[in-house]
């Protein structure tokens, strides 16, 4: 069984046991969150599509750690101005397990 869940601002296809990284959530390591914005549901031949979201659909969501991403650089510079500007960037994330698939 798999779903399509929404979190952060972006989708993802989920399956149980899956292990993904968020946007980061406002959740401490070993919490449990539900996520109730569902858009599809579906097993083997069958699909449930929501209109937005499939009512009464879960996905429990247990939260394993909090970090950062790799780091990005952000260069800007404008040609014979001698103006240079460089910046780095660690995008916060949080890694969760699915535990289940409620629909």
């Amino acid at each position: 069984m798999y779903a399509i869940i929404e979190t952060g601002g972006k989708q993802y296809k989920v399956q149980q046991g899956d292990v993904l990284n968020v946007e980061k959530l406002e959740a401490n390591p070993g919490d449990v969150i539900t996520i109730d914005r569902v858009f599809a549901v579906g097993s083997e031949g069958d699909l449930k599509v929501g209109a937005p979201t499939v009512a009464g659909a879960k996905v429990l969501l247990k939260v394993e750690e909090h970090g950062k991403g790799k780091k990005i650089i952000i260069f800007k510079y404008k040609s014979k101005k001698n103006y240079r500007k460089k910046q780095g960037h660690r995008q916060a994330f949080t890694q969760v397990r699915v535990e289940a698939i409620e629909a």
